[in-house]
């Protein structure tokens, strides 16, 4: 299978990568030049006789412009396969653009940070027709350890916002959780033990802990050098709050959590650190 890949960061290099053991991968990117790739000059010679071109960008601003240069040249039939994450409303409106071109279209923006996408353990979840999908789910088992069709075009970027929201929302929970322990006396251990095996228990306490020392290896263990940025958190809880305003959907949780994130990543010390720093965060506030 030929495979445009359009941007090669963090995760996309990676990716890209794992393809290439077994397909023809020509690559492409504003400003990363990873070893080891085929790069082309631009996203449309990229793009140009491929089977599937795959694109991983910064926001749906920047997949709309690069949607449009690329879906004049992709052959009929061709898949574009956008791994970004990005709003709902871009992923539907490339998926229309691409129909109106000829073309196919999936979104699937992906779960497991750069680590997933190395080794080649990445989730997908999934929007488009079930075609489109059973055309790229083999690339899935090669970049990812698991795919989830999630119905029509958007639907991808929807799973992944409202996971994200739940995210978000309880490792703030979480956070506030240890340190209003600590304030009652209340050894972390001893929190961790009785949380994690009863009705509290979660992904950020089980496996994901905030605090240092307690459960599984976690970015708190390593001064909060983040697995996933704070802000990288904050654009995903921009991206729910976008979609419930669209929706008309009340998510007072997800909105709290977005504001704090952004007080975090924009006003204090948050930028460049893990999301599960707002344990620390908290450990300096009082009430008042």
């Amino acid at each position: 299978m030929k495979i445009g890949f359009i941007g090669l960061g963090n995760m996309g290099a990676p990716m890209a990568a794992n393809l290439a053991k077994t397909h023809d991968v020509v690559g492409f990117d504003t400003v990363a030049v990873p070893e080891g790739l085929t790069l082309a000059d631009n996203a449309a010679d990229a793009a140009t006789d491929a089977d599937v071109v795959i694109t991983m960008l910064p926001n749906g601003d920047i997949l709309r412009a690069v949607a449009f240069d690329i879906h004049a040249v992709m052959k009929a039939g061709a898949v574009h396969l956008d791994c970004s994450t990005v709003d709902v409303e871009s992923a539907r409106a490339v998926a229309t653009q691409a129909k109106a071109a000829g073309l196919q279209a999936v979104d699937a923006p992906v779960s497991g940070g750069i680590g997933g996408a190395t080794n080649g353990t990445l989730t997908f979840m999934a929007g488009g027709t079930a075609d489109a999908f059973g055309i790229v789910q083999p690339l899935f088992d090669i970049m990812g350890q698991k795919a989830v069709h999630c119905g029509d075009a958007g639907n991808g970027q929807a799973a992944k916002i409202c996971n994200n929201m739940i995210l978000g929302v309880t490792m703030i929970a979480t956070s506030e959780a240890f340190v209003l322990a600590d304030k009652l006396g209340l050894d972390r251990q001893a929190m961790f033990d009785v949380v994690s095996t009863s009705s509290g228990y979660s992904w950020s306490m089980n496996a994901y802990c905030p605090a240092p020392g307690i459960g599984p290896q976690s970015p708190a263990d390593n001064d909060y050098q983040p697995g996933f940025a704070a802000e990288l958190m904050l654009k995903d809880l921009n991206l729910s709050q976008m979609a419930a305003e669209a929706a008309d959907a009340d998510t007072p949780m997800g909105h709290a959590a977005r504001d704090l994130y952004a007080q975090f990543v924009e006003n204090e010390d948050g930028i460049g650190k893990d999301f599960s720093a707002m344990l620390p965060r908290f450990e300096k506030r009082t009430r008042g």
